[in-house]
């Protein structure tokens, strides 16, 4: 086969294959992901006289608990993955059990994917919710443990921590900072960055969450270039 011969070929597979690169690392930007909203600080840049800021966008701190095995946990264990928060109690009446059964939908639905993203429901009455409430609970809804924890812990711990680092009494203004009852879900990035909370009783709200849970767990760093992007996806051929 002569030299053209051998270019033309090239060119004919190499750029459909470039064509299709393109289109999809430009689709991929077109996506609407979800927002960030909390920021701990702007960075100011100024480089030959041209100024920039870049918001370092707040970073929820991981807190030491115990899950219903009775394992030490934090977030700190789930870098990587895409975190979806609840704050509840076994003794509750009245918005507890129904988030919990649309919490376990929600797992249900990512099964196949439960190494990239976790639930973490939150005691907000640890006297009270020991392992055995939390185990007790679990089986009461069918919760697997393998990629959602049934916590409690220190309650100063996670008061602050409901509301310094997950911004609860934000996202739920209606909220007593005394006893945190929200009936949010808060949707963390791989990160760990707030990036949206719903209503754990609003289907409207619960079908939002299905459909940004992805989006995040394919999430790509949007200040690659184009060349770094190809460069990254050769790597996985």
């Amino acid at each position: 086969m002569s030299k053209k011969a051998i270019l033309a070929l090239t060119l004919a597979i190499a750029l459909p294959m470039f064509g299709y690169l393109l289109l999809s690392y430009m689709s991929h930007r077109a996506i609407q992901m979800p927002g960030r909203y909390f920021y701990d600080s702007v960075i100011v840049n100024n480089d030959h006289g041209k100024t920039s800021f870049d918001t370092v966008w707040h970073q929820v701190k991981g807190i030491s608990l115990e899950n219903q095995l009775g394992q030490k946990v934090s977030l700190d264990d789930l870098k990587g993955k895409v975190v979806v928060v609840d704050f509840f109690f076994t003794h509750c009446p009245t918005i507890c059990p129904e988030m919990t059964e649309n919490m376990r939908r929600l797992q249900q639905s990512f099964t196949p994917s439960d190494s990239l993203v976790q639930f973490v429901s939150i005691s907000i009455d640890p006297e009270h919710d020991d392992l055995s409430r939390l185990r007790w609970w679990g089986e009461k809804f069918g919760v697997s443990p393998n990629n959602w924890w049934l916590t409690t812990g220190n309650k100063d711990s996670i008061y602050k921590f409901a509301l310094k680092e997950m911004k609860a009494s934000v996202a739920d203004v209606g909220i007593d900072t005394g006893f945190i009852h929200t009936q949010n879900f808060f949707l963390l990035d791989r990160n760990h960055v707030i990036r949206g909370w719903y209503d754990g009783l609003d289907s409207t709200d619960q079908h939002r969450l299905v459909k940004d849970i992805p989006l995040l767990m394919l999430e790509r760093d949007q200040t690659r270039s184009f060349g770094q992007y190809l460069k990254d996806l050769l790597k996985q051929v």
